[in-house]
């Protein structure tokens, strides 16, 4: 189907107004909704927080309450609405209710409780629906979410910085954070758009992380995960005492495809993994890493701890660089699964 560039323009525009939900919403998914009536945007929504009204409610709302009547418009959205009773009542209905003649839907949704469903009520109750447009932009915004709808287990992000010669780590006594504070404060970012962060003991015992979200304001902290199969991390731990939520892997875990099945149960849908070299490499070498974030740092360690963890070793893992941002004084390659 070909869309005209207004269609694209105000689908483009739901896109961008869905990301004010990113790092609130989980393990919904982002979603955002234009109202266009007439040629004109009257109103605007987007899923603005956990059983917080959806995208096409807020924009249905937010015309009434500018004097604008929802009547007759099309609705531009990016995910299928639901049709089923959920933390809210379905989309589909508010939007039947409010008299829109059209919609328009960026993606289908993949979950068994909705997929088609929204579409085929829709249709049924002579809404005129189409869908596609901007498709690939939306499923780039939702990629935890329908990753977790098909494999039902999380996205795995990896966080890895490295010093000038590629070492993790220093050994000397005057050894400290060797990233600046503006890339710290990316990595808080990309922890709050993750559900769950995983690191293995040693790290524990070595750097006593806390593992949360401080540097950026978050109405949430992800689930800690430590693996510890021999049971050995210390009770004084802040992952232990600083009152977040923490499950610590000993004697029950297994394997990590294991682990994942298991958080995938608990709606966790992208995990990010901090730990060391060798947690890393176990995710890299079992190919269960999906994305990878390489922070290249300009100091060099007076005692370096080697990653061993290259390029060669990100695409034998079927890894594939995609973009390259700077995150403060420090350049971060950027690495995705390879479709």
């Amino acid at each position: 189907m070909e869309w005209s560039k207004s269609q694209t323009d105000f689908m483009n525009r739901a896109l961008k107004v869905a990301e004010r939900g990113r790092g609130k919403v989980s393990p919904n998914p982002l979603v955002g909704c234009v109202l266009v009536k007439d040629g004109q945007v009257i109103a605007e929504g987007w899923h603005d927080h956990l059983g917080g009204l959806h995208a096409e409610q807020m924009a249905i709302h937010d015309a009434e309450n500018n004097g604008h009547s929802p009547n007759g418009a099309v609705a531009y959205v990016t995910l299928e609405p639901c049709n089923h009773f959920g933390r809210t009542p379905p989309c589909t209905e508010a939007l039947m209710w409010a008299g829109i003649k059209e919609v328009i839907i960026a993606h289908e949704d993949p979950n068994p409780t909705v997929r088609g469903a929204g579409i085929q009520a829709l249709e049924d109750a002579g809404i005129a629906v189409s869908y596609g447009l901007l498709e690939p932009q939306a499923a780039l915004q939702m990629r935890p979410f329908l990753h977790w709808c098909e494999n039902r287990r999380p996205l795995v992000c990896v966080k890895l910085a490295v010093d000038s010669n590629g070492s993790v780590d220093d050994r000397s006594e005057d050894a400290g954070r060797f990233t600046s504070e503006g890339c710290l404060d990316k990595v808080h970012e990309l922890r709050r758009e993750c559900d769950a962060i995983l690191v293995g003991v040693d790290t524990v015992i070595r750097d006593n992380p806390s593992l949360t979200i401080r540097r950026v304001e978050s109405d949430k902290q992800p689930l800690r995960i430590v693996i510890d199969p021999n049971q050995r991390i210390p009770k004084s731990s802040n992952l232990l005492n600083d009152g977040f939520e923490t499950l610590v892997m000993g004697d029950e875990f297994r394997s990590l495809p294991a682990l994942l099945n298991l958080l995938g149960d608990k709606e966790i849908q992208r995990l990010m993994v901090e730990g060391g070299p060798t947690t890393i490499g176990h995710f890299l070498d079992q190919r269960l890493v999906d994305e990878f974030y390489l922070v290249q740092s300009s100091q060099t360690h007076q005692q370096p701890i080697a990653s061993n963890i290259d390029s060669k070793r990100l695409i034998n893992a079927g890894l594939k660089q995609v973009s390259t941002e700077q995150w403060g004084d420090e350049t971060v390659s950027i690495w995705n699964r390879e479709s």
